[in-house]
């Protein structure tokens, strides 16, 4: 198992150009994710003809994020929206931590398509990020309910060669305190695992709260990303 990879300096292309490449939309020049799917794409290289690239898989108003080691310069049919950092993290343990009693006391269950309604309701309370109507497909979604409401889902998003990213790591703001975050990060940790791959994960640079969470849980700082949020005029 290898803890490192050039496939983690871009991930979305990556994905799309491996593991989810059934997901894409795009050639050789550019991919970004079915907009249902997920608003992340990806550029072979940061160039002219790629951006031109990336810009005809987009409608008018249409937003992308880009990854990469720096902000992307856009121009033509592209303009920059929006520049954000995330720290990018990963797991280089081969076994998950393990907490019985959390886990015993908030059992994670999986999510479904009938679940979407609930996931986009606490996606749209607790802001971790983009949640599209089918992000769950994606991968592998677990939530936490409480009174069979959903208070807490985390879930599988960007999967690339030998990695996959843990993303909507999220409680309902009722909720927080109760380490349930913690709880659906170790399970999806310990799935991963299994299936022999690395979990990673990104989160933005002024949220040191989550940072301080998922380095208690064994993640370890790799490198800060630019993301680069693109609307098509």
């Amino acid at each position: 198992m290898s803890f490192d990879s050039p496939l983690l300096e871009q991930p979305p292309w990556s994905a799309l150009t491996t593991a989810h490449a059934a997901f894409a939309l795009g050639n050789g020049l550019a991919r970004r994710y079915r907009p249902d799917f997920a608003p992340m794409a990806g550029v072979r290289e940061v160039s002219e003809a790629c951006l031109q690239g990336l810009a005809a898989l987009m409608a008018p108003g249409d937003v992308v994020s880009v990854f990469g080691a720096k902000p992307v310069q856009a121009g033509g049919d592209l303009a920059v929206v929006a520049l954000k950092t995330v720290e990018q993290m990963v797991y280089r343990h081969r076994t998950a931590p393990s907490d019985a009693a959390a886990a015993a006391a908030a059992a994670p269950v999986l999510l479904s398509a009938a679940d979407v309604p609930a996931m986009l309701e606490l996606a749209e309370l607790a802001q971790p990020g983009p949640f599209a109507p089918r992000t769950n497909e994606l991968g592998c979604y677990l939530g936490i309910r409480d009174g069979g409401r959903l208070v807490a889902m985390a879930g599988e998003r960007m999967r690339l060669d030998g990695f996959t990213e843990i993303s909507a790591v999220c409680t309902h703001p009722d909720h927080r305190g109760r380490g349930l975050a913690a709880v659906l990060v170790r399970a999806l940790m310990q799935s991963i695992l299994q299936r022999g791959e690395v979990p990673f994960l990104h989160v933005f640079s002024d949220n040191a709260a989550a940072a301080a969470l998922y380095a208690k849980l064994g993640f370890a700082h790799r490198r800060s990303l630019s993301v680069t949020v693109l609307r098509r005029k």
